[in-house]
């Protein structure tokens, strides 16, 4: 199955698209979309919500495009370069829009190969060769070569998002460049368009024939005549990759680019930034996957040891007969800290520290990697690695890692490391445009050293991290760039290149030059190679179509204009007065001290609401597609609008008055509906606009609310709360549906609902009543509804204590029991009841203080029907019932994932004080409330009293139970029982989602969402017992398996003797 494509000029006659882009923009964008319409097979988006999702990346600049072209196939790109050429548009070509620099933003027409041009073409054991496409990601690559025990060894932090091509474009290096070389030292061949379309294979110079040999030989002679240039400004380290690679025809790498010393004329293509020529593939050398490695991670009590240290430590990977040094990496303490702060890195992070230095609070620390093809050869480097520590005087500062679990979950937090240093609240950020000066490393502790006096100076700090091996460190200042940012971003930048040229290092050593240090392309070359530059460029590109203002004629860094948060961005905030408690957000660090001023005093005239959506630093980590939860609907229909990123743009765009809402659905005529929908002028009108457009609406169509950023975005944008707040806001202004209604309110019904259960179980027995379920209330008649049970868990006495008698019991628990495991699935409620009592402890079913009939609700299904209000009701009876029992931390036990967490979630931000605190510090799943007391060595009896267990056991993770880190306590309640070897299943969000699984128009995404990990590992394991907590996903499972999964509480209780 294919996701719905999303709402754009795709759908459209080219007739229509001319006519609503013209209207929007001008006759150009008006020409070029309709050719696009008419003359390719790819996606053609021009409104002004993609173009706006466009027209930024991870850097500080934005600049809005004329439009964004996603081709299907190479055939698709060639056509667009005609057209653009045809018609004067710049082209600007993008990947996974990770760039530090801003080189994936433009003026022109976007092309987005990462969707459909992601396909390895060609891969080569013995010759150890790939042929890939541009929009190829790394580690997909990776995943495909480990079968043969190979790997592309530029090992970039963002591996997970980023494309080959985009990294061809960069010239990316990587953490162990130090062992495996630059993307240039790794790239054999490409084949590319030029501006005037014509297909050429880059390769040998020496075997080059036609155009290519005659671009080769132009280069050469400009090689030749700047010679002396060369030598004298090229820099002589391994990290410069500013301008262009002219020096393949006279080496200044201490690394050559090629081991035959032959000339390569594709390494030409290599770092050019797509200013030179539009990637079809790539020709990649592949390496050996390493087979062993080994970690020593060297604590330091001060900066200045870790520098100055490096020098020494690289030294240890000199002559080794097996094996290589292949990192040393830094993590510096504000990384450390804020790693800390983060319930995904905590655990990970606290592994590396060593006591022995500062108490286990270094001031950084090294990683050091030695790898091999076996363990046995490289470890004994690790004692090296500690007896060098202690001749440095540095006794007990290295944590030993020789198992690779470790070591793999520290690799991934150091992955993390931009994404960490972007978590600083407040308007102050490390800005990135400084970061990867590289010098010699026996200056590096020197040039350091002075940086950091530099950043005194301009009153601000630096956040450092990344590769010491090379001499190049992703230094960031903090930097307000909404005051005065800019200004001291020339200033910094000019003090920092006296230091580059103090210690003969390079300005630009590995993210590139983009907008951020074009400019600096002079500094570093001289007017000579300057001006050979722009040779370059006018061989390649004389109507200067690709990229233009990009390594040659490149604009000032500090151009405000260019920038995603200008000067006076804050005034242009739209002021919103939002649903839930935002101010967390909305405060002001100083970025010496670190101190944060109080909540609400931030300045946000949306109350922290904008201030939250700009945590995203569009580094793209939603992208990924490993084994965590974000995001979902990207994994499904790979469009950048459903990324959790491209969600955060939608709303940064409307909160600062950069969208108006669209008209609604039924305003448009005949076939232009869609374009006229999406594409209609955009200009801010007022407050009641910014969260009720049909824009925002579309970005959040997809959203399943896992709360998988929550945990897994390394800035903690929380993308769930976001759709809360916007579905208020928007439903509010256009009204709830009669299905809205049903889910939103359906704990303030289900006691009347009940006692007609078998009249409306109806609907899943008549084929009819379904066609007319889904034609009258939109629930998909493809899928089972939920069983209503007369005799449920509300309407049955059980035996269970008082609020007086548990409030004074030596063991007490409370359990909350929700409307799903009430009134739907009684069977999981009356089993955690049981399994409770036979542990030993007294249990009070929660209830409100005063009786109305209804049971005690968390507020779910309203907050998901954006019914935010009501919820707040729902939530102080929750407050008034459980806050004595949170008193006296007494736990309060759940079922449902979704329902008990939202006590120590959205609880907290509903205005309800200190009560709803201490109620989420003692709110726990039925699972982690077990485990907590297994640990503590309570449950030695009901252990005893399980039957041993044979079959294997499947379990999946509910995506809430995966951001609060409690699949865990799930895998070890599950291990209680005698024989259970509990598997866990490798998968995103199940694709349910509460009600989104049930709705006709997100029936096939849900569906997608559940067939790419979680219903083929279902099926795999015909004999399993299927555990899964969440009461969406056993009825994904059940409806796309056709298998039973049950709950913890009832695996437990039947176990029992």
């Amino acid at each position: 199955m294919n996701a719905p494509l999303p709402l754009n000029v795709t759908s459209a006659t080219p007739t229509a698209t001319y006519d609503t882009v013209a209207r929007i923009s001008n006759e150009v964008a008006g020409r070029l979309a309709a050719r696009l319409r008419a003359e390719t097979r790819g996606e053609v988006l021009f409104g002004a919500a993609d173009r706006g999702r466009y027209a930024t990346d991870a850097s500080i600049y934005q600049v809005m495009p004329v439009g964004v072209f996603v081709p299907r196939e190479a055939a698709d790109v060639r056509l667009a370069i005609d057209i653009c050429r045809d018609l004067g548009v710049p082209l600007v070509p993008r990947g996974g829009g990770t760039s530090q620099c801003g080189q994936t933003v433009g003026a022109g027409l976007v092309i987005d190969h990462s969707k459909y041009m992601r396909n390895i073409l060609d891969v080569n054991v013995e010759a150890r060769t790939a042929r890939v496409e541009p929009g190829l990601v790394l580690d997909h690559l990776n995943a495909d070569l480990k079968k043969h025990g190979l790997w592309y060894p530029v090992d970039v932090s963002t591996s997970a998002q980023a494309t080959l091509g985009g990294m061809a474009g960069n010239n990316s290096c990587g953490s162990r460049s130090i062992a495996y070389g630059n993307m240039v030292h790794n790239v054999m061949g490409a084949q590319a368009w030029l501006a005037d379309g014509e297909l050429l294979d880059f390769g040998r110079y020496d075997a080059a024939t036609g155009r290519v040999k005659r671009l080769g030989d132009a280069v050469r002679s400009l090689a030749a005549q700047h010679r002396d240039d060369i030598e004298a400004r090229w820099p002589k380290v391994l990290r410069r990759v500013a301008g262009y690679n002219l020096d393949i025809f006279h080496n200044q790498n201490e690394k050559p680019y090629t081991s035959d010393g032959s000339v390569n004329l594709a390494h030409l293509l290599i770092g050019s930034e797509g200013t030179l020529a539009l990637t079809r593939s790539l020709d990649l050398r592949l390496s050996e996957l390493p087979r062993a490695k080994v970690l020593g991670v060297v604590n330091f009590p001060t900066f200045y040891q870790a520098m100055d240290s490096a020098q020494h430590i690289v030294k240890l990977g000199q002559h080794m007969q097996a094996g290589a040094l292949t990192a040393v990496e830094l993590v510096d303490r504000t990384m450390i800290e804020l790693s800390l702060q983060n319930p995904a890195f905590a655990p990970t992070i606290r592994t590396a520290l060593a006591p022995a230095i500062n108490g286990g609070k270094p001031e950084a620390i090294l990683l050091v990697e030695f790898s091999g093809a076996r363990k046995a050869d490289i470890a004994p480097k690790i004692k090296e690695l500690v007896e060098l520590m202690g001749d440095l005087g540095l006794p007990g500062s290295v944590v030993e890692m020789i198992d690779d679990a470790p070591q793999k979950n520290l690799w991934e937090v150091r992955k993390a490391g931009l994404n960490i240093m972007m978590s600083l609240k407040g308007d102050g950020k490390p800005v990135s445009f400084i970061e990867d000066c590289a010098v010699p490393l026996v200056h590096l502790a020197e040039y350091t050293d002075g940086l950091t006096q530099v950043f005194r100076k301009y009153g601000s700090r630096g956040t450092w991290y990344a590769h010491a091996s090379v001499g190049t460190l992703h230094v960031r200042p903090i930097l307000d760039m909404r005051r005065d940012g800019a200004q001291k971003m020339r200033a910094i930048a000019e003090e920092a290149s006296e230091l580059v040229r103090k210690y003969k290092g390079a300005y630009s050593g590995e993210h590139g030059d983009g907008l951020c240090r074009g400019e600096w392309i002079e500094w570093q070359f001289g007017p000579k190679l300057t001006e050979a530059f722009a040779q370059i460029k006018q061989q390649f590109d004389p109507q200067g179509l690709l990229c233009p203002q990009r390594m040659v004629q490149p604009p000032k860094m500090d151009d405000t204009s260019l920038m995603r948060y200008p000067p006076g961005h804050k005034q242009r905030v739209v002021p919103i007065q939002p649903v839930l408690d935002w101010s967390a957000w909305n405060v002001q660090a100083n970025p010496v001290t670190e101190e944060t001023t109080a909540p609400g005093t931030g300045g946000d005239p949306a109350h922290g609401l904008a201030m939250h959506v700009e945590m995203c630093n569009n580094n793209g980590h939603c992208r990924k597609f490993d084994a965590g939860t974000m995001c979902p609907s990207y994994r499904v229909t790979r469009d950048e609008m459903h990324s959790t990123r491209g969600r955060a743009n939608t709303l940064r765009l409307a909160l600062s008055g950069q969208l108006k809402p669209l008209p609604s659905r039924g305003g448009a005529e005949g076939g232009g509906r869609n374009e006229q929908r999406q594409l209609q002028p955009q200009l801010a009108r007022g407050s009641e606009d910014a969260l009720t457009s049909e824009a925002v609406k579309e970005a959040f169509e997809l959203c399943v609310s896992c709360k998988g950023c929550k945990r897994d975005c390394p800035t903690g944008v929380d993308m769930a709360k976001l759709k809360v707040e916007f579905l208020q806001h928007y439903k509010a202004q256009h009204g709830h549906t009669l299905k809205d209604k049903l889910v939103g309110q359906l704990p303030d019904y289900a006691h009347h609902a009940a006692k007609i259960a078998p009249v409306l179980n109806l609907r899943d027995k008549v084929p009819l009543m379904a066609q007319l379920s889904e034609k009258l209330l939109g629930f998909s008649a493809k899928r089972s509804l939920p069983q209503w049970q007369r005799t449920h868990f509300f309407n049955t006495p059980v035996q269970s204590a008082t609020r007086e008698q548990v409030l004074a019991a030596a063991k007490p628990v409370v359990l909350f029991v929700d409307t799903f495991n009430g009134y739907f699935e009684s069977e999981n409620a009356f089993s955690a009841l049981e399994v409770l009592q036979a542990a030993g402890y007294t249990v009070h079913v929660a209830t409100k203080t005063g009786a109305d009939g209804k049971h005690l609700c968390c507020g779910r299904t309203f907050l998901s029907a954006g019914m935010v209000d009501q919820a707040k009701v729902k939530a102080r009876e929750v407050v008034d019932s459980l806050l004595p029992f949170a008193e006296k931390g007494i736990a309060i036990v759940g079922l449902e994932p979704s329902c008990l967490l939202t006590l120590r979630d959205e609880l907290l931000v509903m205005g309800l004080g200190e009560g709803a605190q201490q109620i989420a510090q003692n709110a726990l799943l039925l699972e982690e409330f077990l485990a907590r007391e297994a640990q503590a060595g309570q449950l030695e009896a009901f252990k005893a009293q399980l039957k041993p267990l044979t079959q294997p056991v499947l379990l999946h993770g509910h995506c809430h139970q995966k951001a609060f880190a409690a699949v865990t306590p799930v895998m070890e309640v599950l291990s209680l029982i005698p024989g259970a070897q509990p598997e866990l299943i490798e998968s995103s969000c199940c694709g349910m989602a509460g009600s989104f699984g049930y709705e006709v128009e997100h029936y096939d995404v849900s569906m997608q969402m559940a067939e790419a990990a979680l219903l083929p590992a279902v099926r795999a394991k015909a004999d399993a017992i299927v555990v899964a907590d969440g009461t969406s996903c056993r009825h994904q499972i059940a409806d796309g398996t056709q298998r039973e999964a049950v709950h913890v509480a009832r695996l437990l209780a039947r176990q029992l003797r």
